[in-house]
């Protein structure tokens, strides 16, 4: 008996090894992007389509999953897919932007592989090459926590788990608004809003969500436009926020909610209303001639009409200030980890340095461009991780043209590749500085940050004292109101070559956008994995031999 206990006793030991060893999950997509056409706003146009979907297939997971995508590119352009607030630790190849990856080419395919490590929340994807976001090809990322992870606003669940994708819409075509950029031009205003790919009356034509009464429903909501603000409400029903951007909140309730380009929230929304039909709303912010966008949530069983009294969004953005404000993390809450997420004390860190990150804007050669600091950025013909990691940047790019503050005096914008490079695990202060006269709203690709201040005018550092330096939220977009500036902090831990970009579409496009090389100097496995098997050359790198690879973890 004693020898049948131990032999057991071995054996559970091997299994417990034999599972700490074992890879997280694996799933497949094979994902076939095409053109098609689908009338919007009362206009056919042509969209980009996921398996003939629109929006695209939902990618529902699990922290740490395996997630693998198989694209076969059906367009007559190249094509990448970005995972916008997806961290790829280690694994800036996988990013999806001309500045990591080479495109896929038409009528080739190519397998993305990458892990939500260490991450939960709702995100999306969406094509990165060119206005290609501007046609769809979009779609909702939802990360859940893992078995025996407790979430703070699980019990009892709630009875369903929606995505609702909201955008402001255009209803010309991608590649006529590349050319309006191309020339100088500017594509405008949006002709009007779309909720889950829908718009205009189709949205009147059945219920989009159903209820029961006493029954609590959660709503991952993303502003995937390209362009607007989005006020968000449901008649009649308050809103508990949960989660944003990949964290948990503090659960305040609101009517209504502010969704900046880029930003996703989940709400959960109690049925304690008399049935009926009730409009979920979104409405444009910020721009003249506003657009909005009514769906229907109908209680089961009802047949009553909503009422025509809807609630009109807040005026003016002060209002979206304070609200910003009143956003907190959930301190004791556990995120992918089971230690509380304000167990990271960001506040008691001693920043190493500050970015300060002005908007230029200006003209080169009668046409219109964006950028940072006096430099708009270009693409490159080589992907700019690959030229850094096969030691060729010469004729591709030169690290840290722009400085860390804007010149005194901006001259004419200089237009090139623009990468600066920050060290390896620091702590750093970046300060976005807004004099346009409309919305700004940024991202940083492979990182999560502090979003610590925000304000009117122009920052300084007297500013800092009014920092939330206990719980801001970690997030991977914060907006910039009109001649407004905001501040975020980070540790630069995760190696890589990382995008820092306007959400504005039309910006970006423009040259407001720049890349941060973060190199470990271990050229190690443990900070960053090797260029993988599959990946696609282009440009400088073609026919170069390997580097030597990064050495294995210890």
């Amino acid at each position: 008996m004693a020898t049948a206990r131990v032999a057991a006793g071995v054996l559970l030991v091997l299994s417990a090894l034999a599972l700490a060893r074992a890879e997280d999950p694996y799933l497949f997509f094979e994902w076939k992007v095409t053109y098609g056409t689908k009338t919007l706003l009362g206009a056919p146009q042509k969209v980009i389509l996921i398996n003939g979907e629109f929006p695209s297939p939902r990618i529902n997971c699990s922290s740490n999953n395996n997630i693998v995508i198989n694209v076969f590119n059906q367009l007559d352009q190249p094509l990448l897919f970005t995972w916008n607030g997806m961290q790829h630790r280690k694994n800036s190849w996988m990013d999806g932007l001309p500045g990591t990856q080479c495109p896929i080419a038409p009528n080739t395919n190519f397998t993305y592989k990458w892990q939500p490590k260490d991450q939960i929340g709702s995100f999306f994807y969406f094509p990165s090459v060119g206005m290609q976001r501007a046609a769809g090809g979009y779609g909702a990322i939802t990360v859940v926590s893992r078995l025996l992870i407790p979430v703070p606003f699980d019990q009892p669940p709630p009875e369903s788990d929606h995505v609702v994708l909201i955008g402001d819409w255009f209803t010309k075509d991608h590649e006529v608004m590349a050319r309006h950029l191309d020339a100088g031009h500017s594509i405008g205003r949006p002709e009007g809003v779309v909720i889950n790919g829908m718009g205009g009356k189709d949205l009147a034509a059945a219920p989009m969500f159903t209820f029961e009464a006493g029954k609590a429903y959660r709503f991952r909501v993303c502003n995937t436009g390209i362009k607007a603000s989005l006020n968000f409400r449901i008649q009649g029903h308050d809103m508990k926020l949960v989660e944003m951007d990949g964290s948990h909140t503090v659960q305040d309730m609101y009517d209504s909610l502010d969704v900046h380009v880029g930003h996703c929230f989940s709400v959960l929304v109690d049925a304690d209303q008399k049935p009926g039909d009730y409009y979920m709303v979104a409405s444009t912010r910020f721009i003249h001639d506003a657009r909005s966008a009514s769906a229907i949530i109908r209680y089961a069983g009802s047949n009553t009409p909503p009422s025509p009294n809807v609630a009109e969004p807040p005026a003016g953005w002060a209002w979206s200030l304070n609200q910003w404000r009143s956003f907190r993390w959930n301190l004791t809450a556990s995120a992918a980890r089971p230690n509380p997420q304000g167990s990271y004390h960001y506040g008691q860190i001693n920043i190493t340095r500050t970015i300060k990150l002005v908007v230029s804007r200006g003209y080169i050669d009668g046409k219109l461009r964006y950028g940072f600091n006096g430099v708009s950025h270009r693409d490159a013909d080589t992907p700019l991780k690959l030229a850094e990691y096969f030691n060729a940047t010469d004729g591709v790019f030169s690290y840290n043209q722009m400085g860390d503050a804007p010149p005194a005096v901006f001259g004419p914008l200089h237009v090139i590749p623009n990468v600066i490079t920050a060290e390896f695990r620091t702590f750093i202060e970046i300060v976005f500085e807004n004099p346009e006269k409309s919305m700004d709203s940024f991202h940083l690709d492979g990182y999560a940050f502090f979003a610590v201040g925000m304000g009117p005018g122009k920052w300084s550092p007297e500013l800092r004292k009014t920092y939330n330096l206990l719980d801001a939220v970690s997030r991977h977009t914060v907006q910039v109101y009109p001649r407004s500036w905001s501040a975020i902090m980070l540790t630069f831990d995760n190696a890589g070559m990382w995008n820092i970009r306007s959400n504005i579409w039309e910006r970006r496009y423009l040259g407001e956008q720049l890349y941060m090389s973060v190199m470990s100097p271990a050229r190690s496995l443990r900070d960053e994995y090797n260029m993988p098997d599959n990946a696609l050359r282009c440009g400088k790198v073609v026919g170069l031999p390997l580097p030597p690879p990064y050495a294995p973890a210890r």
